[in-house]
């Protein structure tokens, strides 16, 4: 059995300000340690299950050298191999061998989602929302189409209420999901102390693997189109003279049609 795990940090236990999953803040340093921590959870659970091989992709964009780079190497559990600095949804060597599942691990909600946690969608400041055909999605929607483009079904969710019930909603109610906190508002949570966290995810992604086709793969309806509407109007202004995607610079949005989720996502990232 091969397995991803997809990671983020802002759906960590422990992590409810932007201090602690951005590279060089004074928090930074714990946060690091609490992702990693949740991450090694999820690789225990997922060899327990019987996985041959084990593919961390950080996914967090802490900016700067640590854009796609805050894992502690020397913590990560060795029974994984890990990316790190890579364009996010732009390694795609595992799915494209062919991955078994996949399993996200500290995700968060889509922008403006009043109990979720760091809610955010790409970037608060680059994207207000993402729309895949009249779905509105957010990070875990994205990740969970690229996995569904190479037929790689996402069977395990873990971060706070708010994105577990995002997920089950896009993917379906046999999705394990792993809630390690409940958001009260933007920047604060009620929640799971971390090491009581890491043993439910332990054992979420164990169970998760008991039954590789508990969820279908996640594909949007063909031909798909994707609108994304801009958080800042520069932002925007960098595909004025695509021919290959539409403008609505009224509404600030961007509008990519194709046939494949793939081909129209690689037609509009990164923006």
């Amino acid at each position: 059995m091969r397995i991803l795990i997809m990671c983020d940090m802002e759906g960590v236990s422990g992590i409810v300000t932007w201090d602690q999953v951005g590279g060089g803040k004074a928090g930074y340093a714990e946060g690091r340690a609490l992702y990693t921590a949740e991450v090694n959870a999820a690789v225990r659970g997922a060899a327990r299950a019987g996985a041959a091989e084990i593919i961390v992709i950080d996914g967090h964009n802490a900016g700067g050298d640590w854009r796609y780079n805050s894992l502690l190497k020397d913590m990560l559990d060795p029974a994984c191999q890990y990316v790190a600095h890579h364009t996010w949804t732009d390694y795609r060597a595992p799915l494209e061998a062919g991955v078994d599942a996949c399993l996200m691990v500290g995700y968060h909600a889509r922008n403006n989602v009043v109990d979720g946690v760091l809610a955010h969608t790409i970037s608060s400041a680059q994207c207000r929302n993402l729309w895949f055909n009249d779905v509105l999605v957010g990070e875990v929607g994205v990740n969970g189409a690229l996995c569904g483009h190479y037929g790689c079904p996402v069977l395990l969710i873990t971060g706070d209420v708010a994105v577990c019930r995002e997920a089950t909603d896009l993917f379906g109610a046999g999705l394990t999901t792993v809630a390690v906190k409940r958001g009260l508002s933007k920047y604060s949570a009620s929640q799971i102390a971390p090491q009581r966290a890491r043993e439910m995810i332990e054992e979420g992604a164990y169970q998760a693997l008991q039954d590789l086709s508990a969820v279908a793969p996640y594909v949007p309806a063909s031909p798909v189109t994707i609108t994304y509407e801009f958080g800042h109007y520069d932002t925007m202004m960098n595909y004025v003279l695509r021919a290959d995607v539409e403008l609505d610079q009224p509404a600030m949005k961007l509008i990519s049609r194709a046939d494949t989720w793939l081909e129209a996502w690689d037609k509009i990232w990164p923006v």
